[in-house]
């Protein structure tokens, strides 16, 4: 049973930085994606990034790119994605999430259908 926890959300000034990081169980070692996506309340879930364990190919919606960055700790099962340059419309419960890596190329167009998720890290950004 695949299990996935973030961590890091809070709140921060516009401009400001944060770090989330997402801890994975039960994933097949080395081959799986582990992806990043965002959703406001009332609004479609938006993917924001996402990770292949089998080579680390990072992929990033253009909302994310050049501000943020995907990262991994396959010895540790952990993912992390490292948000700068914070802005107010970046506020969101922000998710990980895990399926198979010849998904994670479809982040970068905007699928955010994974198949399994964690529960959520809310993100603030005060203007």
């Amino acid at each position: 049973q695949v299990e996935l926890v973030e961590s890091g959300g809070g709140l921060v000034q516009s401009g400001g930085s944060l770090r989330l990081s997402c801890v994975a169980s039960g994933l097949s070692p080395d081959y799986y994606a582990i992806g990043w996506f965002r959703q406001v309340p009332g609004k479609k879930r938006e993917a924001v990034s996402c990770i292949s364990s089998s080579d680390g190919t990072t992929y990033y919606a253009d909302s994310a790119r050049g501000r943020f960055s995907i990262s991994r700790d396959n010895a540790k099962n952990m993912v992390f994605l490292q948000m700068n340059n914070l802005k107010p419309e970046d506020t969101a419960v922000y998710y990980c999430a895990a399926d198979w890596p010849q998904y994670c190329a479809r982040v970068a167009d905007g699928w955010a259908d994974f198949g399994s998720w964690g529960q959520g890290t809310q993100v603030t950004v005060s203007s």
